[in-house]
């Protein structure tokens, strides 16, 4: 019988896993357990960090206001955060003094000690902390939120067990602090080290649900070392310099007026260019890989989301129906239903299919307030929807297809790193539909074309739809950071819902498989991402103006008109500056603008039939014949080429 701190001399290892249970460093194992260490740069390690963090700052705010009310602090990605009930909002300044005392908790080296308490003791223990009180009846099977989502009550009381962490004096023995927790946690505060910060107040509903109490939330972040808190610090900066809801205001892209609501943007003129090209480059797209566009309407009865088995799990997302003519209509929270009706307003031969349904299907989900943001989540989104039908033996190929497609957009969008994740299901769980046959042979199928592409495969268990798993595609943008792009997904129960048939070969009647593929997304979303992976800074092809003629003064205003309005005829976007400004100052705007290329023109060009280049990156090349000018701005745009120096079109 040995502990962990027996078993792992290594400073670097901060917990275990114990038969594959993660345990504290003082829990005492036998022989035939099957040990693991866990160190402080691992997932599980950075997690048990963040948390043991979370206390300290929890500590701190008890420390200072002994009235603060716990109630969560879970760890989040890249951090953690903490809630509490305050009489006042906090402050900057109160976060300086937090910052202060935590500290001095975490250089007085307390240790985390973990005790195993009944329901009756806890609630005797913490009998001042409603909070605590609440959670402390959902022991073994917390609710993930009275809204539906998870808001980390797994961190207190997702075991069979309760445990309370308690902070104990190094010195004197003495318990500092406690808290109702899972853990496993740091053996000392002291290993917290000086990589930790304090972020940001946010307010935050209770367990996720506008009834709740709203509570105060700190964020904050921590990692192993103060070299790694500084870059990402730094990587945190430049997410902020290319935020796209600062960028769609500094470039006149999109808005999101009051007026309307919350989470329904306004495309300004710029944006509707790069909107337009996105959409008329996937419709595109969708007719050479062999889809039909169809079309449905924005309202529809009830009844088709009773059909489709939506309303049952996505009812709380969606806008409350409204009674016309003694029925129910919902705005439309998803296309397949709509579109299944349309495969079934005839009969279907097996000569068919795949039969492969597109549209540009505008949806509408009340997400809460507190999710909404920017073009990353909306209200109303566009979604490049389609639906391909299939017999199941068709079902592999077409997927492989799909995936095909998807893959080669992005890579056209600029977005060539990427891996795939494959959602399935909780087969303890009641919100999936079908037999396990069914879903065996579907995320089989998804596997097996994942598998085949050679791309890292993660898995997601649990995170299937009720109707069947998914591939999804996440991309990692410039800066590094993962976002959800393009879904895949095998579907066969809506085509059982909605009675969907073709006759087979033989002369029987068949069900088909349905696959679902959204290969933007939403169109807002994949802009919103775009803004940020190119900071503003669009591909020649996406950018809403491509070329800008600045002449060095009025008089060669009409030479370089002349070559704008050529180029303007062979489908480039351009303009003329013929404002009062000075050049330099012409130069200066339309470099803050990131319009790719700017033609200059004057005297020399003029007499010799030229014009010349600057770039975004203030490199030039001058006296370029007109023609050859303009061959090279078509190819790069034909080749959706980034342009932002001089080596982009003239290397």
């Amino acid at each position: 019988m040995a502990d962990g701190f027996e078993l792992f001399t290594d400073r670097s290892v901060v917990a275990m896993r114990v038969n594959g249970e993660l345990k504290d460093l003082a829990t005492t194992v036998g022989d035939t357990d099957v040990v693991e260490p866990v160190t402080i740069d691992s997932p599980d390690g950075l997690a048990i960090l963040r948390h043991s963090t979370a206390h300290v700052l929890a500590q701190a705010v008890q420390k200072v206001n002994p009235d603060a009310k716990l109630g969560i602090g879970p760890p989040v990605t890249d951090g953690f955060y903490y809630d509490f009930d305050v009489a006042e909002p906090f402050t900057p300044e109160d976060l300086k003094v937090l910052d202060k005392e935590m500290a001095r908790i975490i250089r007085s080296g307390q240790r985390f000690v973990r005790r195993v308490v009944t329901d009756d003791e806890a609630r005797a223990e913490l009998a001042a902390e409603p909070y605590k009180l609440e959670l402390i009846g959902l022991k073994g099977h917390p609710t993930g939120g009275e809204a539906g989502q998870d808001d980390n009550e797994s961190v207190e009381v997702g075991g069979a067990e309760l445990t309370i962490y308690d902070n104990v004096d190094p010195k004197t023995g003495e318990v500092a602090w406690k808290d109702l927790c899972r853990g496993p946690h740091l053996p000392s505060t002291r290993m917290i080290g000086n990589g930790w910060a304090l972020m940001r107040v946010a307010a935050a509903y209770w367990r996720g649900s506008e009834k709740n109490p709203q509570l105060q939330r700190i964020y904050g972040t921590a990692w192993p070392t103060k070299d790694e808190l500084r870059a990402y610090q730094h990587r945190l900066e430049e997410a902020a310099r290319r935020d796209h809801r600062k960028l769609g205001v500094e470039l006149d892209l999109f808005s999101f007026p009051d007026e309307i609501g919350s989470g329904l943007p306004v495309f300004h003129p710029k944006g509707g260019v790069i909107k337009r090209e996105m959409e008329d480059y996937v419709r595109r797209r969708h007719i050479e890989e062999g889809f039909q566009y169809v079309s449905t309407p924005h309202i529809t009865k009830a009844h088709v989301f009773e059909l489709s088995g939506h309303l049952p799990y996505y009812k709380d997302t969606m806008f409350p129906p409204m009674e016309l003519e003694n029925s129910e209509y919902y705005l439309k929270a998803m296309n397949c239903p709509m579109q299944n009706l349309i495969y079934r307003s005839r009969g279907r031969s097996y000569r068919e299919l795949p039969l492969r349904f597109f549209e540009f299907g505008t949806v509408y989900r009340y997400e809460k307030s507190g999710v909404v943001q920017g073009l990353t989540r909306v209200r109303g989104l566009t979604q490049d929807d389609s639906h391909s039908y299939v017999t199941p033996e068709q079902a592999p190929a077409e997927i492989e297809h799909l995936l095909n497609f998807v893959l080669g957009l992005l890579r056209d969008f600029g977005l060539d790193d990427y891996y795939l994740e494959l959602s399935t299901r909780d087969a303890d769980s009641d919100k999936f539909k079908g037999t396990d046959e069914q879903w065996e042979v579907a995320t089989n199928v998804l596997r097996d074309v994942a598998e085949a592409s050679g791309l890292e495969l993660v898995m997601d268990p649990g995170g299937a739809a009720f109707y069947g798993p998914k591939i999804s595609v996440q991309a990692r943008d410039a800066i590094g950071r993962t976002w959800q792009m393009s879904t895949i997904q095998y579907d066969f129960n809506q085509p059982e819902g909605f009675g969907l048939e073709y006759t087979a070969a033989d002369g029987t009647h068949q069900q088909p498989v349905m696959i679902h593929s959204a290969k933007f997304g939403s169109i807002e979303r994949f802009f919103g991402v775009l803004t940020e992976h190119y900071a503003g800074a669009f591909p020649l092809w996406l950018s809403p103006v491509q070329v800008v003629g600045i002449p060095v003064a009025d008089e060669y205003a009409p030479y370089l008109g002349g070559i704008l309005t050529q180029l303007a005829g062979a489908g480039v976007r351009t303009e003329l500056d013929t404002s009062d400004d000075r050049m330099q100052k012409k130069i200066r705007t339309h470099t803050t603008q990131k319009v790719p290329i700017q033609l200059i023109a004057g005297e020399n060009d003029r007499t010799g039939e030229t014009v010349s280049f600057r770039f975004r990156d203030g490199t030039q090349e001058n006296g370029v014949p007109i023609a050859d000018a303009g061959r090279r701005i078509l190819d790069a745009i034909a080749d959706r080429r980034q342009v932002t120096t001089r080596d982009d079109l003239f290397a």
